[in-house]
């Protein structure tokens, strides 16, 4: 994956953007692995690209809600990874590979997201008897303390997943078959829909609900059919 400087710089910027999105600052939505995917299709001059993959880890993301002390993988930066690994490998090799850098990291990514929670936890405790004292400086150092650290975090996670796209032509591209780059690819893209579909039904639940939501699908499947 040869890109230049000015490409790279830019997939970064807006991975750290992604990352620190989608807790911190300013939780504009643009972490939805559908957004960070387009865009960074558009950075590489591959949209499709970044909406194929983008489709793929929201699906994936459908059902996560990133509150509280909940543990889940981070799928922002990692699908700008999975983009930029996707445009170096076109066709079915590409979406296979990609989804698999795009996996890793974004595990990467929620194992730095529990780190970090256990680093600010200790440095509010630390400065507690300052912060409960009122001390405004207090207030605005571990607060932005917080999201320096944050964006770092997620520089790092986008860094690695770069590193990784790099890495992942030249080390699994000859490997993998082209049976084996299909097979890859139809297992992610099932995955991805199994976890969309999951999601959906635990979120519209059982009773009536589900029957409205059946009479809508199929009402959108035989629009969509009709319209074509």
């Amino acid at each position: 994956m040869n890109l230049p400087a000015e490409v790279l710089i830019a997939l970064i910027v807006w991975g750290t953007l992604v990352g620190v999105d989608l807790v911190s600052l300013p939780q504009m939505m643009i972490a939805r692995p559908l957004v960070a995917g387009t865009v960074a299709g558009a950075i590489l001059g591959d949209i499709p690209t970044g909406l194929k993959l983008g489709v793929v880890f929201e699906l994936l993301q459908y059902d996560i809600l990133p509150v509280g002390a909940v543990r889940y993988p981070e799928y922002g930066p990692a699908t700008v990874a999975a983009v930029a690994t996707a445009h170096a490998s076109a066709g079915v090799l590409g979406l296979g590979l990609g989804a698999l850098v795009g996996l890793v990291t974004g595990l990467l990514g929620g194992v730095t997201i529990n780190v970090l929670r256990r680093v600010n936890s200790r440095i509010v405790h630390a400065a507690a008897s300052e912060l409960e004292a009122g001390d405004p400086n207090a207030l605005v150092r571990v607060h932005v303390g917080g999201l320096l650290r944050d964006a770092l975090r997620a520089a790092v996670v986008t860094v690695v997943g770069l590193v990784l796209a790099w890495l992942a032509r030249p080390l699994l591209g000859g490997v993998l078959t082209v049976r084996g780059a299909v097979l890859l690819a139809v297992a992610v893209v099932a995955t991805a829909l199994a976890a969309g579909a999951a999601g959906t039904l635990r979120l519209v639940g059982r009773g009536p609900t589900l029957a409205w939501f059946a009479a809508g699908l199929g009402g959108g499947i035989v629009a969509t059919l009709w319209l074509r």
